[in-house]
C-alpha cells in the first residue's frame, strides 16, 4: 500500500498497520513521519523498541528476524526498527526483508518500521521492496521543493502561533527566510524554532526575521542546473556563490550545467527532425521537474544558440582545467557564473526566443 506523506496523519487516526516502510532523502521529514508512527504506537501499548542499523555485508539479519518473531520478555508490544542507510540490503538482506514482511503481516504485537534513503527505479522494483509494499504501508517522503519552501515555513510558524505580516512585506519575509535556509531543511526547522524563543506569539516583521535567521543555505550542483533552466538568474548567482563558499568542485558544477546544455541541444535536434516535444524528451530520458522546465524553455531556444552554448561549455571546461582563454575570465568560478547566467537569462519566463547565431 502506497501512502503520500500528507496522508499519514489521517491514516494513523484510522489505526496502525503492522509494517511501515519509509523512504526519502530528507532526514527531518523521515524522522517526523517515523515519530508520528511511534507516538501512535506508544499510545497503543508498544512500549519496547529495538533498533537495527544495517552496516556492511556482514550484518546479522538473523537478529532482526528473531526480534520480530519472539515475544517480548515482559509480554509488552514492541517496535522493531530496521534502518538501511545505503538502501542496498544485499542478497542476504533481500531474503531477510521478504521474510520479515511475511512475519510482520501476521503479527499483532510487533510493529515493524523500515527506514530507507531515496530509492532508484531498479530498487523500487526489487523483490524485497515489493514484499514490504505488499505486507504493509510504504510512505515516500519527498523533499520540500524550493517553490513550496515559503509556504512550508509559514506553516511551521503557524504551528508555534507565529506569522509574518500580510501583503507584500510578508511575502518578502518568507522569501528572505527561504533564501537563507534553502537546501537545508533541518536547519530551516531549527531557525523556525529559534524565532519562537526570541519573539512572542503573533506577527513577525521582516526586520525581526532578518536579524534572527542565519544564512544556513546549502546547495548542490544539480539544483543549480534546475535553477538555470528555470531562468532564476538572481538565485543562480546566489547558488554559485554558495557552492564556491562550500568548497564544491568546479568540475562537478560544470558537468551539471554542460550536461543539461547537451540534452537541450539533442532535444532541439529531435524537434527540428519533426519529433513531438514529449517524444524528443523521452528519447533523452528527461523526466520529472527537468521535463517541465525544458518543455517551457525549448520553444524559445534555436539550434544556433544551443550550438554556441555547447562551444561556451567546452571553453569553460578548459578554464576549469587551468587553460587561459581570450575574452573569458581566468577564474573557473567566474567563468561558471558567466555560462550559468547566460543560459538562465535566455530561459527566463517571458523572454523572447533566443536566436543568436
Amino acid at each position: 500500500m502506497q501512502l503520500a506523506a500528507a496522508q499519514l496523519g489521517a491514516h494513523l487516526q484510522r489505526g496502525l498497520k503492522p509494517l511501515y516502510t519509509l523512504h526519502g532523502d530528507e532526514p527531518l521529514l523521515i524522522q517526523e513521519a517515523a515519530d508520528a508512527i511511534r507516538s501512535v504506537a506508544r499510545a497503543q501499548g508498544f512500549t519496547e523498541r529495538t533498533v537495527f542499523t544495517v552496516a556492511g555485508a556482514h550484518f546479522d539479519w538473523g537478529a532482526v528476524l528473531a526480534s520480530g518473531s519472539e515475544m517480548s520478555l515482559f509480554g509488552d508490544r514492541q517496535i522493531v526498527e530496521v534502518r538501511v542507510p545505503s538502501g542496498k540490503p544485499g542478497k542476504d538482506g533481500s531474503v531477510a526483508l521478504q521474510r520479515l514482511a511475511e512475519v510482520a503481516a501476521r503479527s499483532d504485537n510487533v510493529l515493524t518500521l523500515v527506514l530507507l534513503p531515496r530509492l532508484d527505479g531498479t530498487t523500487l522494483k526489487s523483490a524485497w521492496f515489493a514484499a514490504l509494499e505488499g505486507a504493509g504501508v510504504v510512505l515516500k517522503v519527498d523533499p520540500v521543493d524550493r517553490k513550496a519552501l515559503p509556504l512550508w515555513i509559514a506553516h511551521r510558524l503557524a504551528l508555534q502561533q507565529q506569522r509574518v505580516c500580510s501583503g507584500e512585506e510578508g511575502q518578502r519575509t518568507l522569501q528572505f527566510f527561504a533564501d537563507r535556509v534553502e537546501g537545508n531543511l533541518l536547519a530551516a526547522h531549527q531557525e523556525v524554532q529559534k524565532l519562537a524563543l526570541l519573539y512572542p506569539q503573533g506577527e513577525l516583521s521582516l526586520a525581526q526575521v532578518e536579524a534572527a535567521v542565519l544564512n544556513v543555505a546549502r546547495y548542490d550542483a544539480f539544483k543549480l542546473a534546475e535553477a538555470v533552466l528555470a531562468g532564476q538568474t538572481a538565485r543562480v548567482l546566489r547558488m554559485v556563490d554558495g557552492l564556491q563558499a562550500e568548497g564544491e568542485a568546479p568540475v562537478l558544477v560544470h558537468w551539471a550545467l554542460s550536461e543539461d546544455i547537451r540534452t537541450l541541444a539533442r532535444v532541439r535536434q529531435g524537434l527540428d527532425a519533426g519529433r513531438p516535444l514529449p517524444m524528443a524528451l523521452r528519447e533523452q530520458r528527461v523526466w520529472g521537474a527537468k521535463e517541465q522546465l525544458m518543455e517551457r524553455a525549448l520553444p524559445r531556444l534555436s539550434a544556433p544558440v544551443l550550438a554556441r552554448w555547447l562551444e561556451d561549455a567546452h571553453t569553460v571546461d578548459g578554464i576549469v582545467k587551468g587553460l587561459k582563454v581570450p575574452d573569458w575570465p581566468a577564474d573557473p568560478w567566474s567563468a561558471l557564473r558567466r555560462l550559468a547566467t547566460t543560459v538562465a537569462a535566455a530561459c527566463a519566463p517571458g523572454r523572447a526566443a533566443a536566436r543568436r547565431a
